[in-house]
Parts: structure tokens; C-alpha cells; sequence
């Protein structure tokens, strides 16, 4: 397989260099330090791509990452992920429901309970009884 040469300076390589030696480095990160060090080396993309599990496309796209943005191509791009479903208003809203009184014929709140009463008193447009146990765990609610 044809070289992918990739000429570092010294200040870079010296950088990846102890960036790739210090320990405490995610995975992502070490790999594509790792990368450019050895693509610097003249290794090829095949070498590469054995010595680090690493497809050709991935190591294409560090070095031309690198080309256009340096060493800022270590780290990672912010991801867009799902959006949280309520906000932090609707999670006390519910949790302060969940603390009060229960309805009239009930000794305790339920999940099922609260679920449809937060509908019900328009907190959220639509939560399913497992959303809410989610959400009371996480504030370490512990009374139902």
C-alpha cells in the first residue's frame, strides 16, 4: 500500500509524543496522536492500520483533519445527542408533586399515579410511568 507522509514539526512531534506517553488519555485521543506520529514516521496505511485496528478511512480522515485544523484535530467534535425531554422547571415541578399530599383514597403516590396526574395538571405534555421513576431516582427520591 502507497505511504500517506505527513511531515510534523519538531514541536508537534515532540507534543504527541508526550501526549502519547503520559497514561491518562482517552482512547479516541491516543489513537489519532498515535496515528500522525506514525504516518510522520513514513509508516503506511496498512502498518498503520494493523498496528492500531484502525480503518483506512479513519486514518485518511486524522491526517486530513489534521492538514486543516493541526493538533485541534485530537480532540473531539461536540456531539448533538437527544435533547432531555423536560427541563429542569417540569423535573422539580414533579419531584414537588411526588413529596405532597396523595389524592384522597390513596396512602401513597404510584408511578402510574403520578404519571397521569403530571399530564393531568399539564407539567408535561406526555410522561410514562417509567420517565417518572427515572427522574425521582436520579434526585434520590426514595418514598414510593
Amino acid at each position: 500500500m502507497r505511504k500517506a507522509h505527513l511531515k510534523l514539526k519538531n514541536n508537534e512531534q515532540s507534543y504527541l509524543t508526550t501526549l502519547t506517553t503520559s497514561g491518562n488519555l482517552k482512547a479516541r485521543k491516543f489513537k489519532r496522536a498515535m496515528t500522525l506520529l506514525l504516518l510522520h514516521q513514513g509508516k503506511t496505511m496498512s502498518e498503520i492500520s494493523k498496528l492500531l485496528e484502525y480503518s483506512y478511512p479513519s486514518i485518511i480522515g486524522v491526517k486530513q483533519n489534521f492538514l486543516q485544523t493541526g493538533l485541534r484535530c485530537l480532540e473531539e467534535k461536540p456531539r448533538s445527542g437527544r435533547p432531555p425531554v423536560l427541563d429542569g422547571e417540569q423535573r422539580a415541578k414533579i419531584t414537588a408533586l411526588a413529596c405532597s399530599t396523595p389524592p384522597e383514597g390513596y396512602a401513597r403516590w404510584s408511578l402510574r399515579l403520578l404519571a397521569d396526574r403530571v399530564v393531568e395538571l399539564d407539567f408535561a405534555e406526555a410522561i410514562s410511568h417509567n420517565q417518572v421513576g427515572v427522574l425521582l431516582k436520579k434526585t434520590n427520591y426514595n418514598r414510593i
